[in-house]
């Protein structure tokens, strides 16, 4: 490998500790840098006056990429440095096999600079270094947006959950007029007047005065009405009925003008369309994928794609005993994606219904089986985005014997 000044960076939510060292690995300088713009100029400061001194290029290993290194990891790959992202996992084994006299983040930062040094010649350390990839512009912007759906998704489920609770508890009948507290119309007619106990005196043509609310949902209020009772606890409860009401109102806004900046721009991502041409894939899963991903160019090969999505299990044979397990450095959020992509896969092609029937037969869980199909359609995904072609469904010709 060229020599090259080698920085590694053991990341802190509020400062960072920092290392660097010459291609020997003799270390040149070791300081803190605060989490602010200031720090990060004496960052790159720091550093640039080495890169002139020797005249080498820079590579920098950091652990905690895309996360509480940002936006410390884009400005390094701005800055033209070769940037790597340290596997947590394995940076922990490595310092099992090779133990520091402590732990602190000055140890920790030599720790990353040692790993940097042996990863020519070592492959525990060649493993823990990721090259990082700058993906295009458009997934970056769909795995943020995704990310954040998905956090109001679940924002979603425990107001949800809280609201059927408390309703529950202050006027089950009215609870019962519909199945999902998250429905519209419901929602609608829980928010329309500022108490509670002012819905059981709404006349017919105000209820019809409410969007979505027709005739035959009408004729449902109206028979609770007749019957409405509320608990000692609506006069202070009730309010907060209300409230989580009008925030599922909210976040049902937020997420549909998620749904539609995400459509926008997953039109806009060779990758998404790519995965979007399978059947069955939806298009919150295709951005999804899209933006955890980000390139292919990242990955060794479709196997390491698939693990990376956590359609792959690792091997965990020993002697007479075959078996696998579930590998830890998986994107989970990823892999919530495929999973569900698959499984409506599974019903929109009879070729994949077949295979999943066939491991199901086999005595496997149906998880097992969506995910040994996912295996199959991972390394479909692969050649269609190397080759640049869509994905194809075949029918296939019996042989004329």
């Amino acid at each position: 490998m060229d020599p090259q000044i080698r920085v590694g960076i053991d990341v802190g939510c509020k400062a960072h500790r920092v290392g660097i060292a010459d291609p020997r690995g003799s270390i040149l300088e070791e300081f803190d840098i605060s989490h602010t713009n200031a720090g990060f100029r004496d960052f790159f400061r720091r550093i640039d006056h080495h890169k002139q001194e020797l005249d080498l290029p820079v590579a920098v290993a950091m652990e905690g990429f895309n996360g509480y290194a940002r936006p410390l990891d884009r400005l390094i790959q701005e800055h033209g440095y070769i940037l790597y992202n340290v596997n947590n996992l394995k940076l922990a084994r490595f310092k099992e096999v090779f133990p520091g006299a402590a732990k602190t983040d000055a140890i920790d930062a030599r720790k990353i600079l040692e790993l940097f040094h042996l990863k020519d010649h070592l492959p525990l350390a060649k493993d823990a270094l990721q090259k990082v990839v700058a993906a295009p512009l458009v997934n970056d912007k769909l795995k943020r947006l995704s990310r954040r759906r998905r956090q109001l998704v679940n924002d979603k489920v425990r107001v949800a959950n809280r609201l059927q609770s408390d309703m529950q508890a202050v006027c089950p009948e009215l609870l019962a007029i519909t199945n999902n507290v998250s429905n519209l119309k419901f929602l609608r007619f829980l928010t329309y007047r500022a108490e509670l106990t002012q819905l059981a005196r709404l006349r017919h043509t105000t209820l019809l005065a409410i969007p979505s609310v027709g005739q035959k949902y009408a004729r449902i209020i109206q028979e609770w009405q007749r019957k409405a009772s509320f608990s000692t606890e609506v006069e202070y409860v009730g309010p907060m009925i209300i409230q989580d009401a009008k925030r599922l109102l909210e976040l049902r806004k937020q997420i549909h003008a998620l749904d539609e900046a995400m459509a926008e721009l997953a039109d806009q991502s060779e990758l998404a369309c790519r995965i979007g041409s399978v059947q069955g894939f939806g298009k919150t899963c295709i951005a999804e994928l899209a933006g955890e991903i980000g390139t292919t160019e990242r990955f060794a090969g479709e196997r390491s794609l698939a693990l990376y999505v956590g359609m792959s299990p690792l091997s965990r044979d020993s002697g007479q005993h075959h078996g696998s397990k579930r590998p830890r450095s998986v994107n989970h959020r990823a892999k919530a994606a495929m999973m569900t992509a698959v499984a409506h896969h599974i019903r929109c092609v009879p070729q994949s219904r077949a295979y999943y029937d066939k491991k199901r037969a086999e005595g496997k869980t149906h998880n097992q089986a969506v995910r040994a199909l996912g295996r199959h359609l991972v390394r479909v995904i692969w050649s269609m985005v190397k080759n640049e072609r869509d994905y194809e469904l075949r029918e296939v010709t019996p042989s004329v014997t």
